[in-house]
């Protein structure tokens, strides 16, 4: 029994160490906003989304925490923020800020 919890320890520590040494880790989790709002963030003009590129990574992380308290309403976005760690929504808010 401590040979598997010792086995699954290092396992958690190569998946952590993974994820902080992957350079695209932000751009490969925000690629599941873009059916809705665009391909880097850049919404279809009149589409009704909001567009994420060039927004301040402060705005966007508020946007994402009011939608996973449910403070501000929404059809889905409520529940896709539910699935993300604090630490996965801070990459994808650096990405679409790093975006033009």
């Amino acid at each position: 029994m401590k040979r598997l919890t010792a086995i699954a320890a290092v396992c958690l520590l190569a998946s952590a160490g993974a994820h902080a040494a992957d350079p695209n880790l932000g751009r490969n989790l925000a690629a599941t906003c873009a059916n809705c709002h665009g391909t880097n963030g850049k919404a279809v003009p009149g589409g009704g989304m909001d567009s994420l590129a060039g927004e301040s990574k402060a705005k966007l992380l508020q946007k994402l925490a009011d939608f996973k308290s449910g403070d501000k309403p929404a059809s889905i976005m409520h529940q896709i923020t539910k699935g993300y760690t604090d630490e996965q929504l801070s990459l994808i808010a650096d990405y679409y800020a790093a975006q033009k």
